[in-house]
């Protein structure tokens, strides 16, 4: 895979958080706390996209990532197509190169991608022209970057420095790239107290998430978290899905009240949605004072707004001239 970063270290691509630097993921978050606007606050109107087209491709469904991507590149000037995937050429048989090829000679310069197949993103960085930009919208179960800097601002807001929070991630972390994603920017940041908690069927594997505590009861694993992030089964990745009960995950590993109250007294409540009430979470925990769920959301605008502004910088060193 060619580097995600330009000759003189601009962002070109994000297709990953592995490999960026502190510097970099903090500019970013900067950035995107100068775009967060609250809700009920006029949206920021800017420039920083003018004369820029974004491709936003979904192949898989979405409803935060699309539409905050969307929002993004609007409010930064930009045009944005937003193509229906299952209705495109790529539907009767036409390679993703070649629907990439196809929109760059309508003078698409960055796409946004979302797609179940691993890898394509990276194919695709090495493939597209020298004044174009991918970025990960979510690949497969291993990647999701913008997710990983929005979680991260999120907590950031509350929770400073990095370095001795204690973080617990609940679910499916077998097949979540939401997951992947945040426990890199954690440990970027420096976060050095992860704790992956889940069924041993949906631990990830022995040598993923390099450093975390794994737990099977989350009793345990969020003892005394500063940060408890809940994950949905993800079903549509598992052959054995139809064996899972949804009943009796909630009462082994959803995150009530009263599971809630032995993670430190101000633990913030993340997920990255959509969320199952009553399955992964309780409605009175996802809808109560710990919770900066919606927080996620808003801060999810704001941190692709500043993706897309540094990874345009980026591309007006590439850009042919008129």
């Amino acid at each position: 895979m060619q580097s995600q970063l330009d000759d003189a270290g601009g962002l070109r691509h994000l297709v990953t958080l592995e490999g960026l630097a502190r510097d970099l993921l903090t500019a970013i978050l900067d950035r995107a706390e100068s775009y967060r606007r609250l809700p009920g606050q006029p949206a920021y109107e800017g420039r920083e996209l003018a004369g820029v087209t974004v491709a936003n491709l979904f192949f898989e469904p979405s409803t935060r990532t699309r539409a905050s991507f969307d929002l993004a590149a609007r409010r930064l000037g930009a045009q944005v197509v937003n193509l229906d995937m299952h209705s495109s050429s790529r539907a009767k048989g036409e390679t993703m190169l070649d629907t990439i090829y196809t929109l760059e000679a309508m003078n698409a310069d960055v796409f946004v991608i979302r797609d179940s197949e691993a890898g394509l993103p990276e194919y695709l960085i090495d493939h597209v022209a020298p004044h174009v930009s991918v970025i990960s919208a979510g690949e497969a179960h291993l990647s999701h970057p913008t997710q990983g800097l929005l979680d991260v601002m999120t907590i950031r807001s509350h929770k400073r420095p990095f370095a001795g929070l204690k973080v617990a991630i609940v679910g499916d972390i077998r097949h979540s790239r939401v997951a992947r994603s945040t426990a890199r920017a954690l440990a970027t940041l420096g976060t050095t107290d992860l704790r992956v908690v889940a069924p041993e069927s949906l631990l990830p594997a022995e040598g993923e998430f390099r450093g975390a505590q794994r737990f099977t009861r989350i009793e345990d694993g969020i003892a005394g978290a500063d940060v408890v992030m809940m994950l949905r089964i993800q079903k549509e990745r598992m052959a054995e899905s139809a064996a899972l009960d949804d009943a009796a995950y909630f009462r082994s590993y959803g995150l009530t009240a009263a599971r809630l109250r032995l993670a430190a007294p101000d633990a913030l409540v993340m997920h990255p949605g959509p969320m199952n009430r009553g399955v992964e979470i309780s409605s009175d925990v996802a809808d109560g004072p710990n919770s900066v769920i919606r927080e996620q959301v808003n801060n999810g605008v704001a941190v692709r707004m500043a993706v897309l502004a540094a990874i345009t910088a980026t591309l007006t060193r590439h850009r042919r001239p008129l």
